[in-house]
């Protein structure tokens, strides 16, 4: 499987090959990620779990393109922010490790404020 790096890599190239960058501001491109987040939730709106267990079947790669789609516009909005995607998120694990620690949250959908 392909490093984060490879895969940003992928995405400049493409972008970069249309000329888009000149487009794509911080703010668009954080725009652009949570429409695509937005696309991939109609995939579960309205269904009850049931329905969603049926969907995901018989439309994964609609669902595995709008997954894409925002992975592309994570890597993109990273990279122009210089911004190391696996040391953040490392450092998200640590902090929520704190939020939530086991002996409190296991099995629990508490917020962290509530437990």
């Amino acid at each position: 499987m392909p490093d984060i790096k490879e895969l940003t890599q992928a995405v400049l190239k493409f972008r970069d090959e249309r000329d888009w960058k000149q487009f794509h501001n911080h703010k668009d491109v954080a725009i652009s990620l949570t429409l695509e987040a937005a696309e991939l939730l109609e995939h579960f709106q309205w269904k009850t779990p049931d329905e969603i267990e049926k969907h995901v079947k018989t439309n994964k790669e609609d669902i595995s393109d709008e997954l894409a789609d925002v992975l592309f516009w994570v890597l993109e909005l990273s990279h122009d922010l210089n911004i190391d995607l696996a040391k953040a998120l490392r450092s998200k694990l640590v902090k929520n490790a704190e939020k939530y620690p086991v002996h409190k949250s296991k099995g629990r959908i508490t917020k962290y404020d509530k437990l």
